[in-house]
């Protein structure tokens, strides 16, 4: 056979871009991990939000409910719990009285007159009288 008759194979060409330097991927590491920081405090910080706006939304409703109750009964309910509880007719206020996110009990705290009072979430840090406490009033109000 004669050599111009012959096929050709591609002859490999070696270069010194084939791939990555252990420099490209520490880079790509480095931002990668800066992402997952900025990423997991801003998730983070949504729950703990979140959690807060839940409670807020709740004592409102059990406020609500405290209200009718009221409109019913002519006085406060002596506990959060009554409203929960079925009158003669097997109707009542809440089907069922909600734990706090953070799984305490809501409190209702009389005020100085007979229709006012508070539905309060102990907070995050699961103590009555402190200042994480959330209300269904905006602004707590110190005695």
């Amino acid at each position: 056979m004669n050599a111009n008759t012959q096929p050709r194979r591609p002859v490999p060409v070696r270069s010194s871009e084939s791939g990555f330097t252990l420099v490209e991927i520490m880079v790509v590491i480095v931002i990668l991990g800066l992402l997952a920081t900025l990423v997991a405090r801003n998730v983070m910080g949504a729950s703990d939000e979140a959690r807060e706006t839940t409670a807020k939304t709740n004592c409102t409703m059990i406020a609500d409910s405290v209200r009718s109750y009221y409109s019913k009964n002519g006085m406060l309910p002596e506990t959060l719990e009554e409203l929960a509880e079925k009158d003669e007719k097997g109707r009542s206020e809440l089907e069922t009285l909600p734990e706090d996110p953070w799984g305490t009990p809501y409190e209702l705290l009389p005020g100085d007159t007979p229709r006012d009072f508070e539905v309060i979430s102990c907070g995050p840090d699961k103590q009555p009288e402190t200042e994480d406490d959330i209300s269904n009033k905006t602004a707590r109000e110190d005695n």
